[in-house]
């Protein structure tokens, strides 16, 4: 009975899909369009963060030694350091080397002949877990006997904090507003087409037909164009990321972009916009047929 029952459900879905057909074409469209957008900024948001996530880790810390600690003292404080909560490691840069990649940085080098190296201090290259924690981690660097000084460019680190959570809020807060959108839309396409058989629905209810016997055929139909929408959303936004990261990144003037490969996040793409489609089409289903099983 059961099995006669869901083949009676799945049957009247796909009829109806079929039988309003412009209608069921727009809600597929609007589905599409809503994902697409939400995908896009989902994109836009997963690729700053990884673009940050890289200046990160490009954003070093130096640590200058004190200049009455020998080079033999000065390396012994490279465990002590690596020991600080947040430091990731920390590289031991001699005078001479300091010296040497400085000289080398200048097109004529000659004109530091003559300089010698201790002019230079013995520093460490310090590279962090965490940028948010930078200003906490040049503090206890700060407390550290035998470091005179540390440069920590706290304006930059800040600057990356900002930048990613105005992204990221930005990108929930479109996330939410549109599928709100899309939920109202597509309840009230199918509200259209449950319109026309309001009095079909009507008949079953005063023969004895069960709410849920009547709900689940516009659940179906909503899972069906929820299925039609979120796979060809999917496609269309795998076309149009290939098409940016190959035609506009790869060009000359944006070679400092980076984008995440598509392959990386191709299957969690996919899961969101069937699960946010399904909800889509379930919901706005259930919120399309409520008022017309109250007989």
């Amino acid at each position: 009975m059961k099995h006669n029952r869901l083949g009676y459900y799945i049957k009247e879905g796909i009829v109806s899909v079929f039988n309003h057909g412009f209608m069921s074409f727009a809600s597929i469209c609007i589905i599409v369009a809503c994902l697409l957008i939400m995908g896009t900024f989902t994109l836009l948001s997963l690729n700053i963060d990884n673009m940050i996530d890289a200046m990160e880790s490009e954003n070093q810390i130096l640590a200058y030694v004190d200049e009455s600690l020998s080079e033999e003292e000065a390396r012994a404080l490279e465990p002590v350091i690596e020991r600080i909560p947040n430091v990731a490691d920390a590289q031991f840069i001699s005078r001479e080397e300091a010296m040497e990649t400085f000289v080398n940085s200048h097109e004529n080098s000659t004109i530091f002949e003559g300089v010698d190296a201790t002019v230079f201090r013995h520093r460490f290259v310090i590279n962090l877990d965490d940028i948010s924690k930078m200003a906490d981690t040049q503090a206890r660097l700060l407390t550290t006997a035998g470091v005179a000084r540390v440069n920590a460019h706290l304006e930059i680190s800040r600057g990356f904090i900002r930048i990613r959570s105005v992204v990221t809020t930005v990108s929930i807060a479109l996330v939410v507003i549109l599928f709100v959108i899309s939920l109202f839309i597509m309840s009230n396409t199918i509200k259209l087409t449950t319109f026309e058989r309001k009095d079909e629905i009507a008949i079953m209810k005063m023969v004895g037909a069960t709410s849920s016997f009547i709900r689940w055929p516009f659940v179906v139909e909503g899972l069906i164009l929820a299925a039609f929408g979120s796979l060809s959303a999917y496609i269309l936004q795998y076309g149009i990321y290939r098409l940016l990261t190959e035609k506009l990144i790869s060009n000359t003037g944006f070679t400092f972009i980076t984008a995440l490969p598509f392959s990386v996040i191709a299957v969690p793409m996919l899961i969101i916009f069937l699960v946010v489609g399904f909800c889509v089409g379930v919901i706005g289903s259930l919120i399309a047929i409520k008022n017309y099983l109250k007989v």
